[in-house]
């Protein structure tokens, strides 16, 4: 014959077990969506930006070219998660930044989403010399308006694009989610390879 109290001790061992499951799979999304946010916060530096205003914002349109000669519009990745990096041959904070940009473009590389940098070059020898072994990251020109010498201080040395979007120095960054909404602005550089800077990036790639 079964054991009437050795059973009831045993549903209930298992009512509990089947609890603090669901309590875990309750708890992870959450603690996920936390450390996410976390991350995302680390990695943004301002909720605003001097030309677009408050984020979010719908990123505005533009067209560069590539070393091809061809068109890339922003418009043409829409679907897809775009870290967007504004830089410079000239620039050595750039400079400091491209190995970590590379190499999370490498490890996050898919379908939904793409790296697109705009170097403030007045040509593509320059930009070349700051890239010599190439590139896994997109890259166009973002020639400045001016005729003036390159040099890091000078607000009319960023390209025409950079200085539509507020660029004040470079490198500066979007992160813009696959509806086209500017989702996070970064001033300066950032260590992209980083676990904070990816669990960022692959959280809106899921997304």
């Amino acid at each position: 014959m079964v054991d009437a109290r050795k059973l009831a001790a045993g549903g209930g061992a298992l009512v509990v077990g089947l609890a603090v499951a669901a309590a875990f799979v309750w708890m992870t999304p959450r603690a996920a969506a936390r450390e996410t946010r976390a991350a995302c916060e680390a990695l943004r530096s301002s909720p605003s930006n001097p030309t677009l205003g408050d984020l979010p914002v719908v990123a505005p349109d533009f067209t560069a070219y590539g070393h091809d000669g061809q068109p890339v519009r922003l418009s043409d990745f829409r679907g897809k998660v775009v870290l967007l990096n504004f830089w410079a041959s000239w620039c050595k904070v750039c400079e400091a930044e491209k190995s970590s940009l590379a190499q999370m473009t490498r490890d996050l590389a898919g379908d939904d989403f793409v790296v697109l940098t705009l170097a403030s070059d007045h040509g593509w020898d320059a930009v070349k010399r700051a890239l010599p072994g190439g590139a896994p990251f997109r890259v166009v020109l973002d020639p400045p308006a001016d005729l003036g010498r390159p040099g890091p201080l000078d607000d009319d040395n960023l390209g025409a694009i950079a200085q539509a979007w507020g660029i004040k120095a470079v490198p500066e960054s979007f992160l813009i989610d696959k509806k086209g909404v500017i989702r996070s602005y970064m001033i300066n550089k950032r260590d992209w390879d980083s676990a904070v800077a990816e669990t960022c990036l692959q959280a809106m790639i899921d997304e």
